[in-house]
């Protein structure tokens, strides 16, 4: 018994200093476990260029539909169905026989008219130096008097049906009402045309200048008018493309319309963005991107959208610490456009603000840091984005 005694005393001994040995060694090599390579930009407060990114569909400036005003046979048809056609070139032809007859008979009627006021011009004339001089009786010149007066409003009359004649008769040749792309044919050529709300033959679209629409929510609109620095906005029109075939420049143009109200079923207020299209590339109901230059004069703080992480406790960033450290930074966010977002609370001027290695970090663990501020900061980016022909 007194020997397994000994035995035992002796092997706690011997464990002792090989337990004080291995910890020993676990601490050594945590502290040699090189830093983590990290990226990172030195962030500070300055001007960046501010859009707003909304989505709408066009729509053409001007939308006429092209009616026949006149009932008739449709005779003829005198453009090519989607060409361009300048305003007042002749579109249809509608029989034109009853409204010529109506012309001549007017003009008849109105030279029949015209002799007999001349007639009663010339007996109001003959017989007025005639009662001057008591030779004949007033009353009968005042009888030629109401003759010539009378046949005055007749002739009046008559000159008003000619014009309205005329103006039927005009009606005949259908014009281009507006210069634009000139839609589809409604009504097949041998239809009567004309009655009742009067017929539409086709439509015409002006789309020189071209419109879009879009709908930023109440707050978006007061952040607008906060910050904007220019009354007219500037403002850029993309059209997104699934197949990456054909390379569209963004189309330029100015938020030339804002509504008075909002919605109350959307919350939103209805805005319009105009821009030229000489060439007619851009076509109505296309869906775009409105991009909204908001101003480049306000300083913020702006990092990369996808530095900022988020937990329970909110949104945070990693920086760099006075001993090369991770750190966790609670940061609030503000607006955020496709490069950039904007912090409000928690950096200052000169931060290391960490964009790679996100996954592999945690507070307190040592990294050995690169400054890619000229290549991968905001404005870099940026810059590189506008060399582009990209959305800010």
């Amino acid at each position: 018994m007194k020997r397994l005694l000994i035995i035992a005393l002796t092997t706690i001994l011997l464990t002792i200093p090989m337990v004080g040995l291995c910890k020993d060694k676990k601490e050594q090599s945590a502290s040699a476990k090189p830093a983590l390579p990290v990226e990172v930009i030195v962030v500070k407060k300055e001007p960046i260029p501010i859009w707003f990114e909304f989505t709408g569909k066009t729509e053409a400036s001007k939308s006429v539909e092209v009616r026949a005003r006149v009932t008739g046979i449709f005779e003829k048809v005198l453009f090519q169905e989607g060409a361009f056609v300048k305003k007042g070139v002749p579109l249809f032809e509608i029989e034109k026989n009853s409204y010529l007859d109506d012309l001549h008979q007017a003009q008849a009627r109105r030279r029949r008219d015209q002799a007999t006021l001349d007639l009663a011009t010339a007996n109001v004339k003959r017989f007025e130096p005639l009662v001057a001089e008591g030779l004949a009786p007033r009353i009968t010149l005042e009888e030629y008097q109401a003759k010539r007066n009378e046949l005055l409003a007749v002739v009046e009359a008559d000159d008003a049906v000619i014009r309205t004649a005329k103006l039927n008769l005009s009606y005949t040749t259908v014009r281009a009402p507006i210069s634009g792309r000139i839609s589809r044919l409604h009504v097949d050529v041998g239809n009567v045309v004309g009655f009742g709300e009067k017929t539409v033959l086709t439509t015409m679209l002006s789309d020189n200048p071209m419109y879009a629409y879009f709908r930023p929510t109440e707050e978006e609109y007061q952040i607008m008018r906060k910050f904007a620095s220019k009354e007219v906005l500037d403002a850029r029109l993309r059209v997104p493309s699934q197949r990456n075939v054909i390379k569209r420049d963004p189309f330029t143009g100015k938020v030339d319309f804002t509504d008075n109200r909002v919605d109350a079923m959307t919350g939103t207020i209805t805005m319009r963005v105009s821009v030229a299209n000489p060439e007619y590339l851009l076509l109505e109901g296309t869906f775009v991107y409105a991009d909204i230059f908001l101003t480049d004069k306000i300083a913020f703080f702006m990092v990369p959208p996808n530095v900022v992480l988020e937990d329970q406790q909110g949104g945070f960033v990693y920086v760099v610490d006075e001993k090369n450290r991770a750190k966790r930074v609670n940061v609030k966010r503000g607006f955020e456009g496709r490069h950039y977002l904007e912090i409000t609370e928690g950096l200052d001027d000169g931060t290391q603000v960490i964009i790679s290695a996100l996954t592999k970090l945690r507070p307190g663990m040592s990294v050995a840091a690169k400054d890619t501020t000229s290549t991968k900061g905001v404005m870099a980016v940026l810059r590189k984005a506008k060399m582009g022909g990209e959305k800010e």
